[in-house]
């Protein structure tokens, strides 16, 4: 199965084209602002790498947030257009199910954390299971304070991952039973691992129900049908 995996919800752009369970490319940069500059060219990049055609994929993973506005919005609209141009399913991921894929724990709770901007964090609690993580909790917008609230509430020792750097300094400092670590960012090949759960149970939403997981109403308000109709791919 043949998977192309879109990263832009964070601070972090990544794309990453999977045969089963091997990356046959993969490219990333970090920056806020960046996700549109460098989406298409690291996508037609991976596509020359890889010596894939549009044509020869069979899912498009796309992380659908939370997290950054622009970057979400610019990375559904692209995958949309590709998975559109390909005739294939469109998968969608959460952002905090990605960094916790990808945290390395044995034991622990692991709490992932994703900045919202305007002084919030979207957060979600999981438990470590063989092969992955299991999410246990809802996906909650909290302050720092509500957050440190939420771990102290929690008996368990927690492993803390994800953009926890964005909380004020020391916010998480003698919380009982708190270790912080990586990763910081979701990358496209833990999008594509946690997508390939979707695609092996077939579970794929109708593409006009994919829409970005914002936890709060964005600041801009777009018109998904035209990113539909108009993508960089031809069929």
């Amino acid at each position: 199965m043949r998977i192309v995996a879109i990263e832009t919800a964070t601070g972090a752009t990544s794309v990453a084209l999977g045969d089963g369970r091997v990356v046959a490319a993969s490219a990333a940069r970090t920056d806020r602002r960046g996700h549109v500059g460098f989406l298409v060219p690291a996508l037609d990049f991976c596509f020359a790498q890889a010596g894939w055609r549009p044509q020869e994929i069979d899912v498009v993973a796309v992380d659908i947030g939370p997290g950054l506005f622009g970057g979400i919005r610019v990375g559904l609209a692209t995958a949309q257009a590709l998975a559109g141009a390909a005739g294939v399913p469109l998968a969608p991921v959460c952002s905090l199910d990605a960094i916790a894929f990808q945290a390395a724990t044995a034991h622990r709770r692991i709490w992932a954390v994703v900045d919202a901007r305007r002084g919030e964090v979207a957060v979600a609690p999981y438990h470590p299971v063989p092969g992955g993580v299991v999410r246990d909790g809802p996906v909650e917008l909290v302050d720092a304070n509500a957050f440190r609230g939420l771990l102290e509430d929690d008996p368990s020792q927690k492993l803390v991952v994800g953009d926890w750097e964005v909380l004020p300094e020391g916010e998480l400092m003698g919380a009982h039973g708190v270790r912080t670590g990586g990763p910081r960012y979701p990358s496209a090949a833990a999008v594509m691992e946690v997508a390939r759960g979707l695609a092996e149970r077939e579970a794929f939403p109708h593409p006009d129900e994919v829409r970005p997981f914002y936890l709060r109403d964005p600041d801009v308000r777009i018109n998904w049908s035209d990113f539909r109709q108009e993508g960089p791919w031809p069929g």
